[in-house]
């Protein structure tokens, strides 16, 4: 099973497009709310999620993704149930998935310590000893980082990629008429 955290201030394009596209891979992934079970977006638009961080099933975790925004990156790192969650994954080798300014929540925890990550510039001070990349979305291990909500797609291909393989998350975007420029 896959977690979407959701925190009042997230990005609503980098939550949503990965879960959309990770469903039409027929991919298990549930929203997580974080305060509350409808969580607002930077822009307003409210979400009401499957299931609150206190019913995550640990056994079925197979990752996490961490969308950004602001104030939303700061509300999920202010969480001491995330941070717990983010450090299970890094321990077990689980996917981590962060984009924009979210890759900041494993930097801050040391968890990009060598790693390829990229995130929303101004925010590179906070991935701790990562190796920088200019990609727009980076797969480093366990770790798929992205630079924000202009590569939400990417970001969803990287995870399908990630489970199922180039084939299956070519064929996802594909279908959605989904146009690199």
């Amino acid at each position: 099973m896959l977690y979407l955290f959701l925190a009042p201030g997230f990005e609503e394009i980098e939550a949503l497009v990965p879960l959309d596209c990770i469903r039409r891979a027929g991919m298990d992934i549930l929203t997580v709310g974080i305060g509350d079970n409808a969580v607002s977006g930077t822009h307003g638009i409210k979400v009401k999620t499957d299931i609150s961080i206190d019913e995550i099933d640990l056994t079925t975790l197979e990752g996490i993704l961490l969308p950004g925004g602001m104030p939303g990156t700061k509300n999920l790192y202010a969480d001491p149930a995330l941070r717990e969650i983010v450090l299970f994954c890094a321990q077990n080798k689980k996917l981590i998935a962060s984009i924009c300014a979210a890759p900041s929540i494993p930097g801050r925890l040391g968890l990009l310590k060598g790693k390829r990550a990229v995130c929303f510039p101004g925010f590179e001070d906070q991935l701790a000893e990562r190796l920088p990349s200019e990609k727009a979305v980076e797969t480093d291990g366990c770790y798929i980082t992205a630079k924000g909500a202009g590569c939400a797609f990417l970001f969803a291909h990287a995870i399908i990629t990630y489970f199922k393989g180039k084939e299956t998350a070519d064929r996802v975007l594909l279908n959605m008429q989904y146009a690199q420029m």
